[in-house]
């Protein structure tokens, strides 16, 4: 009896074209369409996996046979069987690249470059029709994906949105290609931006690098206490400005195409620009330091940046906006840090505690540092303190409340002097003697 249910059931199967299952078996393989929305033309790619389609056009096909024998077929029976209409009801120009073959979720799929324009060059909303394959096989589907929409915002892998399926009763879906704005657009990349400096820790502990020595100045090639907190205000309005204007040169130039490096050597140069100004940070390199090497390594910095903007694809109409509002998060994260940090680092300046403190972080900067470069450089394959920078990295308040608390408590310990802060002002104004003169007083 248990024997005939299983014939049966096995009988079943074999009527109704369903597959016999098997331990381990995977899901059939799907079809894609994926799509990059631009003002004036729709581009993407078909994937079309060889088995598949094997079975719908009726031929045995090899990841070979689609680019030789079976090439100029394939490419005119895809071509006839995807179309777009715009709300005009006037039909779209499809135009179908060079095939090529991937592997994709471990199956091979013949893949199509996709390129549809409207008669008057400007994409609105339109309806997309496909029913390659779906057409022969009712159990196939196709994922219809939009990977990249400026307007609504759609900029990276991570932010595509599923327009839905085509399958044997679904073979037309509306594509949404008028809504959105380029505010909405403009906001999503100056999120990028926030959140590219804000993951980032090396980003993140170059400009801390930077601020330590700001509320210091160099006297006789050591840290003093500046003479007042506006003279502090004002070198981090400078640190911050040079870095920017030299970040924004270099992303602009290579966003544009003018620079190209590879990404190893200028992530090294990142790490490299840590070092030196977490040196600085211990012992002034040179006058005004922090603000040489907030510009001088801010354009290596501009590059890292300009690499995510490369990873978009972007379009001429969108470059502008795009480097704008990405510049324009850049800024406000760096605004924020200095807001965080800044009041309790002059806080702290005006106590006998920032000496050690300020040598205690810089350290710390030049360890992280060497350890990017040597794994940058790839003389070592990992970086040991990485668990460490990850968690400061995911817990900013907790950094900064933390300075600010040990400001707080520093300023009521050991708080400096009344006469060794004017020692330190009047050592920067050059009216306070020779420069050996109150040796140890106003020392930050």
């Amino acid at each position: 009896m248990r024997r005939l249910l299983l014939a049966l059931l096995f009988a079943v199967l074999v009527v109704a074209g369903g597959p016999v299952p098997q331990a381990g078996a995977h899901p059939m393989s799907t079809s894609a369409v994926l799509l990059d929305l631009r003002d004036d033309r729709v581009e993407g790619e078909v994937q079309l996996p060889v088995d598949r389609l094997a079975v719908a056009v009726h031929r045995d096909l090899t990841r070979d046979s689609v680019l030789g024998t079976d090439r100029t077929f394939l490419r005119r029976y895809t071509a006839r069987h995807i179309g777009a209409v715009g709300k005009d009801e006037r039909s779209w120009q499809v135009t179908l690249g060079t095939g090529t073959v991937r592997t994709i979720d471990g199956t091979a799929h013949l893949v199509y470059p996709l390129t549809m324009r409207p008669p008057d060059g400007n994409v609105t909303d339109f309806v997309l029709r496909y029913d390659v394959i779906v057409e022969e096989l009712l159990t196939h589907k196709v994922i219809a994906t939009v990977r990249y929409d400026f307007d609504r915002g759609i900029l990276r892998t991570d932010d595509a949105e599923t327009l839905g399926v085509f399958d044997f009763s679904a073979k037309s879906l509306e594509v949404p290609a008028g809504e959105g704005s380029w505010l909405r657009g403009f906001a999503t990349t100056a999120g990028l931006g926030v959140g590219h400096v804000g993951e980032g820790a090396d980003h993140l502990l170059f400009l801390l690098m930077l601020l330590i020595p700001a509320p210091l100045v160099a006297v006789g090639g050591r840290w003093r206490a500046a003479p007042s907190a506006r003279r502090s205000v004002v070198r981090v309005v400078h640190v911050v400005t040079a870095f920017a204007a030299g970040h924004s040169l270099t992303l602009a130039l290579a966003a544009a195409g003018v620079i190209n490096l590879p990404t190893r050597p200028v992530e090294t140069l990142i790490a490299l620009s840590i070092a030196v100004s977490a040196v600085h940070a211990i012992r002034p390199l040179v006058a005004r330091g922090e603000v040489l090497i907030a510009a001088g390594f801010g354009l290596v910095h501009g590059l890292a940046f300009a690499s995510l903007i490369g990873e978009l694809g972007l379009d001429r109409g969108a470059l502008v906006s795009t480097l704008l509002g990405f510049n324009l998060g850049i800024e406000l994260t760096q605004l924020l840090v200095v807001a965080l940090m800044m009041p309790s680092l002059v806080a702290l300046a005006r106590t006998a505690v920032y000496p050690a403190f300020r040598i205690g972080v810089a350290l710390v900067g030049l360890v992280f540092s060497v350890s990017w470069m040597l794994e940058r450089a790839t003389l070592t394959s990992l970086d040991p303190f990485e668990g460490i920078q990850i968690w400061l990295v995911g817990h900013p308040l907790l950094v900064a409340a933390t300075v600010a608390a040990l400001a707080v408590v520093a300023h009521r310990v050991t708080p400096l002097t009344p006469q060794a802060e004017r020692t330190a002002g009047d050592r920067v104004q050059g009216t306070g003697g020779p420069p050996g003169a109150g040796a140890g007083q106003g020392v930050a």
